[in-house]
């Protein structure tokens, strides 16, 4: 069994993706704010930062924004002893988007991987032998702060927010799939951030079709009026979206059948 990324990882999509990135209409939001063109921490790192700062100053408690990353504390108390104190000296040291927060988060989320992929953790842990990672220089900080003011207009002009971080009941899994979890539900949309220095790529694009079939299994109602789905690029303070309408009926059946395992 597979998580949704996963899973993705294990198929050969047809050429072009499932729904190819070209489907979604781009929109540019402007800011006049450049970003430094280095950072000196992963960029995995600083995408679950801005996510999940951004979830923090838009509507949830520290806990709830970085609960992934504390779920994942617990999990790696048999390798570091003390992983559950490190996890919540760390989120009760967050309040904002100031330069202590923002180190503390990029610390936090680092524990993420425990949760989500313990085998790729304890190999970076065996690796590295440490359980202090990077610390963000003064680039990256501000390059932090920028995005998460960038998805904090996004929500302005594109939310309210109805749901973060969502999860899927058991009527959502399937043999094949049996993890995944969003980022942001609107009104009429579902919701991913990526930040990465280039546009979006079918893996993508498949994934939040993929959730969006998930979210209509799970026969809750809060996927029930998702008739859009959406990506924002805080790093190229970019908007993409796509109306399921658009979507060829056989491709959702296809990928309900042999890429979910309906």
């Amino acid at each position: 069994m597979s998580s949704v990324t996963q899973r993705i990882g294990e198929i050969k999509q047809p050429k072009g993706g499932y729904i190819k990135p070209s489907q979604f209409e781009s929109k540019i939001l402007n800011d006049n704010e450049t970003l430094h063109e280095t950072e000196n921490i992963h960029a995995s790192v600083v995408e679950m930062a801005v996510d999940y700062l951004t979830r923090l100053v838009m509507c949830a408690s520290v806990n709830d924004a970085f609960r992934i990353s504390l779920w994942g504390a617990e999990c790696a108390t048999n390798w570091i002893p003390n992983a559950i104190d490190i996890g919540h000296n760390l989120a009760e040291n967050i309040k904002g988007i100031d330069d202590q927060s923002i180190i503390n988060a990029c610390k936090l989320v680092t524990f993420d991987v425990w949760y989500r992929n313990t085998g790729a953790a304890l190999m970076a842990f065996n690796n590295s032998n440490s359980t202090n990672p990077k610390i963000p220089d003064i680039y990256t900080i501000k390059n932090i702060q920028i995005m998460v003011q960038r998805g904090i207009n996004f929500f302005k002009k594109y939310g309210p927010i109805v749901k973060d971080g969502f999860e899927f009941n058991e009527k959502a899994f399937t043999s094949t799939v049996g993890a995944g979890d969003g980022d942001f539900l609107t009104v009429d949309t579902m919701w991913d951030f990526k930040v990465s220095k280039t546009k979006p790529t079918s893996k993508h694009t498949l994934q939040l079709l993929m959730y969006w079939i998930m979210g209509q299994h799970s026969g809750e109602k809060e996927f029930k009026n998702i008739t859009n789905l959406g990506i924002f690029n805080p790093r190229l303070n970019t908007v993409y979206t796509l109306p399921i309408s658009k979507i060829a009926r056989e491709t959702i059946k296809t990928v309900e059948k042999e890429v979910i395992g309906y």
